[in-house]
């Protein structure tokens, strides 16, 4: 699987060490940043780089990685198609994948270290969506609500 990895400066450091799990799991990885740490930076950029990657199909999912989690999650929300979840459990990592078809999953860096980091990597990347019907059923609601575009 094709995986987008992206991240303003609060997540340079974390973006390494996942990008060698996600690559050890079987993955290919698609950088698309930070490359260098810059602490000016904004995390809507980098949301809005691996929306794209879905969006275009260079990657099927991604991880994006700001200091909460918030702000990226709520930038990438913005896309539609993208179904972005700020996770700290494992659960959630996972059945947020075969409930809700979660294609993007957004950590804090300042929130989760490096080894649950790693852990909810691992969870969101192994889940496969249920495909059952209520879940379709649900997902078809929200892709509704998301082309009416009320706002």
């Amino acid at each position: 699987m094709r995986i987008a990895l992206g991240t303003d400066h609060a997540g340079f450091e974390l973006k390494a060490e996942l990008s060698n799990l996600i690559q050890s799991l079987g993955n290919e990885v698609v950088d698309v940043g930070a490359f260098a740490y810059d602490a000016s930076d904004d995390y809507p950029d980098f949301a809005e780089k691996v929306a794209l990657a879905i969006i275009q199909a260079d990657a099927e999912r991604a991880v994006l990685i700001c200091g909460s989690g918030v702000g990226a999650s709520i930038a990438a929300n913005k896309f539609q198609g993208i179904r972005a979840g700020n996770v700290t459990d494992t659960y959630s990592a996972h059945q947020g994948v075969e409930h809700d078809q979660m294609n993007v999953l957004v950590l804090g860096s300042r929130v989760v270290g490096p080894a649950l980091a790693a852990e909810l990597v691992r969870a969101f990347l192994s889940a496969e969506f249920s495909g059952e019907e209520r879940h379709v059923r649900r997902l078809n609601k929200v892709s509704m609500i998301e082309r009416r575009g009320v706002g």
